[in-house]
């Protein structure tokens, strides 16, 4: 069987394929642009373009659909529904089966802990787009047109994620670089993050038991979560750096806004920052009796791939 891994450019592409070279999985990585991550086979396609994601797919395979959508309102509208209606027809066509990456969006504000049985409910333009998609992958498994996982991860820390997890680049790009960490809104509410290796670990868990399929997930994430001020306070320890850090508040993120789109894109979001956004994995821990790392070994690995990089 061949894992093909569409979106294979971003970081949880990047710690997937390593997860299944390192167990000696035959790999396809398929991109925009092409990977040079021997041996995995690279191809270059559009995934908005139906034949090109045909062509990519092969028979009796399993893909794994991790793309990184430009974090635009606009571009999320026009492009998700496309590439996610070509993804499940060419894996239709091939006979293999769809394990989909997803985030919490769908789920809007939830009073509580967020389970694979949080209420669809969401209450940005962005968390619209992914409560579509749900609903269109939940059809298809109804209808047992298509073998499919939907493995959802709370927002992201670790390797890779240079340029696409939002604690990355507040706090632990700017302990390395001797700057003073910054934090949204409020540091005093808790937050859950994934560890972006553990993602990789889980997502080959996944696609190896049968049983699995046709089931939402949320992939292992620590527990108990931790406010943002614990956070920084553990990245500092590891970076050897202060733990002095920066609110940055909405009317400020909205000023922002107004002379950078990436900034104005993020405020709609911002009530998972106001709030407690607290994830449960204990569905996924239990059943595969899998412990995710703990946020003192995740930052750790995490400032250590940084200072890897730099050299």
């Amino acid at each position: 069987m061949k894992h093909i891994i569409l979106g294979a450019g971003g970081s949880i592409g990047t710690v997937l394929a390593k997860e299944l070279i390192a167990n000696n999985e035959k790999v396809k990585l398929v991109s925009r642009k092409g990977n040079n991550f021997p041996p995995a086979e690279s191809v270059i396609a559009d995934l908005n373009n139906f034949e090109h994601v045909k062509n990519v797919v092969d028979e009796n395979s399993t893909v794994y659909l991790v793309a990184g959508l430009k974090y635009d309102i606009k571009v999320w509208e026009e492009h998700w529904m496309k590439i996610m209606q070509n993804t499940v027809e060419a894996c239709k066509s091939k006979n293999a089966k769809l394990i989909f990456f997803d985030n919490v969006y769908a789920l809007g504000k939830v009073n509580g802990k967020m389970t694979e049985d949080s209420p669809i409910n969401p209450c940005s333009k962005k968390g619209e787009v992914r409560a579509k998609l749900f609903e269109y992958l939940q059809s298809e498994m109804k209808s047992k047109n298509l073998n499919i996982i939907i493995a959802r991860a709370a927002d992201f820390y670790g390797p890779y994620a240079v340029a696409s997890s939002i604690p990355n680049i507040l706090v632990i790009d700017k302990l390395i670089k001797n700057k003073k960490p910054q934090w949204f809104v409020n540091a005093n509410v808790k937050h859950s993050y994934t560890f972006t290796e553990d993602c990789g670990k889980a997502l080959y868990l996944l696609s190896k038991d049968e049983k699995a399929f046709n089931q939402v997930w949320h992939l292992p994430t620590t527990s108990p979560a931790l406010t943002g001020k614990e956070f920084i306070d553990i990245a500092a320890k590891k970076a050897g750096s202060s733990a002095k850090y920066f609110i940055l508040s909405k009317w400020m993120i909205k000023l922002y806004g107004f002379i950078d789109n990436n900034i104005k894109e993020i405020h709609e979001m911002l009530y998972q920052n106001e709030f407690d956004y607290v994830f449960d994995s204990t569905k996924f821990e239990k059943y595969f009796s899998f412990k995710p790392a703990s946020y003192e070994k995740g930052l750790e690995r995490t400032i250590e791939f940084y200072r890897q990089s730099l050299k």
